[in-house]
């Protein structure tokens, strides 16, 4: 059935359509040339009435409706449409433009499922479902899982359009393959994830195996108190770090620069006093979180599973450093296991992952910012550059892609982009999404919680999906004040009465 005819000037990457209904943006059409049949998306669409032109008052406007409604030409439906390339060449992968721009007046027609289902669904090997195509329900989308982790997935989109949820999917998709995901949880957003072959991790760091410039961000003592970094330096021998008794090796070799006679040390004194206080208190504060008997936090994480990373009781600071050490160790640890693969090792088993693993960043923005330089950003970037090499795929996740590192961004693959509004945000995008049309992007302010433009080497076209909802665990909604308020109310005014009875007028149950 014809939709429509090309019009105007036609270039071999994009047309103008006049068309006989509005179309939707992220409908796809097929347009016969002679070289074969094309596929084009629509990027952008409207619809002009010429009863409506230079309509100055509100009588004028009543009156065009009249004859607007009585003239079947009055409406002129205009689609803007992205060439994607030759279906046949689609149908296999490959992305091949016309060399020649279609013709003015050439017919617009609508593909049918099949020619859909073989470019979106593919049946093949490696390719899983993530919902279905925004504008045709029944042709299922898949992606491929082994262009992620090869080449990298970024998922961008403002709070509450779907991340989490985006990313318990993928999570439970790899985890039906038996593969291994770690994901650094921020806000404790996973860790209920009833999914199968979870493993929940509480981050702990061991001071033992920090530097000292890390144990000192650990210890959170300030960037400019450049003597008290010195008196740590000073006192944080590889002897302490092997002692029996960690802290109080430690206290002991801060106090020696207390109580030192040496003239040139004096002068340090009053800043090792400071440090004396600031490790009394961390072992006070962060009894929970530094524990120098826990041994390699590595041992925790297991092949095979969903390993979710709690890192949300750790401060920003303490969390990079925890976030860098795992990054540092998985890539060293997947370079030793690729060189053994090939033969070429000549130590014993000095790796623990023999797969590959898929790593995600949760708040990307706050751990590979672009404005500054932080440990989780120096191992992210190399992981960002080398991994693919070694079987290390990175995901990051931010609901603020303008705070991000644009070099680090830039070599995601493929990205899932939801709802974004802020210009800043649509233009880091942009740069770093070569695929994404601009036409695209002005789209995203409308896609609703769950749309999303899939683009990258994990489909075969860039693609408006909405995304299935994981049932095991909802995430990220955000918490009704007014029910909290009103049951808290309720709750005074019930007085002494007992649980059960609290349970039977429904004020204990959510």
């Amino acid at each position: 059935m014809s939709l429509g005819f090309v019009v105007g000037e036609s270039k071999p990457t994009s047309v103008t359509a006049i068309t006989s209904r509005s179309l939707s943006v992220g409908e796809y059409i097929k347009i016969s040339i002679d070289e074969g049949e094309i596929l084009g998306l629509v990027e952008r669409s409207s619809v002009s009435s010429a009863a409506f032109t230079d309509v100055r008052n509100f009588h004028e406007a009543e009156e065009s409706t009249e004859i607007a409604d009585i003239n079947k030409r009055d409406k002129t439906f205009t689609a803007h449409i992205g060439i994607l390339g030759f279906l046949e060449n689609l149908r296999r992968g490959q992305s091949i433009i016309p060399a020649i721009p279609p013709i003015p007046g050439t017919e617009i027609t609508q593909p049918t499922n099949q020619d859909l289902e073989e470019i979106f669904s593919p049946k093949k090997d490696g390719w899983l479902k993530i919902g279905n195509l925004l504008r045709n329900k029944k042709i299922e989308a898949k992606i491929n899982l082994d262009r992620i982790v090869s080449r990298h997935l970024g998922i961008l989109a403002m709070t509450g359009m779907g991340k989490s949820n985006l990313v318990s999917l993928i999570t439970k998709k790899i985890s039906e393959v038996k593969g291994t995901v770690i994901i650094f949880d921020y806000h404790n957003d996973y860790t209920t994830l009833n999914i199968p072959n979870v493993n929940v991790i509480d981050a702990k760091i061991n001071p033992r195996l920090l530097e000292a410039d890390q144990f000192s961000e650990v210890l959170e003592i300030r960037e400019n108190a450049d003597v008290q970094q010195r008196v740590l330096r000073m006192s944080f021998t590889q002897e302490v770090k092997e002692a029996g008794e960690f802290w109080n090796k430690l206290e002991y070799e801060v106090d020696l620069l207390v109580n030192s006679e040496d003239k040139k040390l004096k002068e340090i004194r009053t800043s090792a006093y400071r440090v004396q206080d600031i490790i009394e208190d961390a072992q006070r504060r962060f009894d929970d979180i530094l524990d120098p008997e826990i041994g390699n936090p590595m041992d925790y994480i297991k092949e095979g599973c969903t390993n979710i990373i709690n890192i949300s009781e750790l401060s920003e600071k303490q969390a990079n450093v925890a976030m860098g050490f795992y990054l540092q160790q998985l890539l060293k640890d997947r370079k030793n296991a690729t060189i053994a693969k090939h033969g070429k090792s000549k130590k014993q088993k000095d790796y623990k992952f023999f797969e590959p693993v898929f790593i995600i960043l949760e708040e990307a923005h706050v751990f590979i910012p672009k404005d500054h330089d932080t440990a989780a950003k120096y191992w992210a970037a190399k992981i960002a550059r080398e991994g693919r090499k070694f079987g290390v795929g990175l995901g990051i996740v931010s609901q603020r892609p303008r705070s991000v590192d644009l070099n680090i961004l830039s070599q995601m693959g493929s990205f899932a982009i939801m709802k974004i509004i802020q210009e800043d945000d649509q233009r880091q995008i942009a740069s770093a999404t070569e695929s994404t049309s601009r036409e695209l992007i002005s789209q995203l302010t409308s896609l609703n919680v769950g749309d999303a433009v899939l683009v990258g080497q994990w489909t075969n076209l860039p693609s408006m999906v909405h995304v299935e909802e994981v049932k095991e665990k909802k995430m990220g909604a955000d918490q009704s004040a007014t029910k909290a308020w009103i049951k808290a109310d309720k709750m005074k005014n019930v007085g002494i009465e007992s649980t059960q009875g609290l349970v039977q007028k429904d004020l204990l149950l959510d």
